[in-house]
C-alpha cells in the first residue's frame, strides 16, 4: 500500500522548502493536504513526482513548486478571499483555504466543478465553493478580490478580471512568452495592475487566455 503521507513529507522536503519556501502557512498547507486526493484516479501515483499531472484536456494540476512559489509571493493572508481560477480537482483551492478566509473556485466544465466539490467537502473544506463559469469571466458577483490566483499560464489577462482585484490586493499569473514562461504578480493601486517579476515556471495556457494572433498572408 502507497504510503502518501511520507510521500507528501519528501515532497515538501525535497521540492518546496529547497525552492525558498519558508513561509509557514505554505509547508503546513501542502504537508496537510493529501494531493493524491485531488488528481485522477489513475495518477495518484504520479501526485508527488515534482512535476505538472495532467488532468486532460490539456490541462494541469501545477507542480507543487511551481504553487508553492506562487502563493510565497502572494503572501495570502488568514483574513482574506481569493478567487482560484481553473482549480481543476480542487487542489490548489484546498491549500488556499487552508490560509484564507475564503476561497471562491471557478472551473468552466460542470463535472468537474462537481467532483472538485465533493472531495473538498469529504476533506473538511468548509471555507471554498466552486462555481462553473469562464475562467477569463472570474466571479464578479462573489468579488472584489484580495487575491486572484491562475492555476496554469496566460498570455494575456482580461480588464474584466483585473477588474475584480481590489484595490491593494494581488492577482498572479503564469505568463507564456513563446517557449519561455514567467511568474509575476500584479499589484491593484489607484485602479492600475502593476506587474512585477517573481520567477520562471511554465505550463499550459488555460482557455480563453491565449493572445489573440494576428492574420497575415
Amino acid at each position: 500500500m502507497t504510503d502518501f503521507a511520507a510521500r507528501r513529507t519528501m515532497m515538501v522536503d525535497t521540492q518546496i522548502r529547497p525552492s525558498d519556501v519558508t513561509k509557514f502557512p505554505i509547508i503546513e498547507a501542502m504537508l496537510a493536504v493529501p494531493r493524491e486526493a485531488f488528481v485522477p484516479a489513475d495518477k495518484r501515483e504520479a501526485a508527488y513526482m515534482g512535476e505538472h499531472v495532467a488532468i486532460g484536456g490539456g490541462r494541469v494540476v501545477l507542480d507543487p513548486r511551481v504553487l508553492a512559489k506562487l502563493l510565497d509571493a502572494l503572501d495570502i493572508q488568514p483574513t482574506e478571499t481569493v478567487l482560484d481560477l481553473g482549480c481543476g480537482f480542487g487542489y490548489s483551492t484546498a491549500v488556499i483555504a487552508r490560509m484564507a478566509e475564503a476561497v471562491v473556485a471557478v472551473e468552466e466544465d460542470e463535472a468537474l466543478a462537481a467532483e472538485a466539490q465533493r472531495t473538498l467537502s469529504s476533506h473538511g473544506v468548509d471555507n471554498a465553493a466552486v462555481i462553473v463559469g469562464k475562467l477569463v469571466a472570474g466571479a464578479p458577483k462573489a468579488g472584489p478580490y484580495d487575491v486572484i490566483t491562475v492555476q496554469g499560464a496566460v498570455e494575456t489577462v482580461p480588464e474584466a478580471l483585473l477588474a475584480q482585484v481590489k484595490e491593494g490586493g494581488r492577482i498572479g499569473c503564469l505568463f507564456m512568452e513563446g517557449a519561455l514562461g514567467v511568474a509575476r504578480i500584479g499589484y491593484k493601486i489607484d485602479g492600475q495592475v502593476t506587474w512585477r517579476y517573481a520567477f520562471n515556471a511554465s505550463a499550459p495556457v488555460l482557455p480563453g487566455f491565449a493572445a489573440k494572433r494576428a492574420f497575415t498572408l
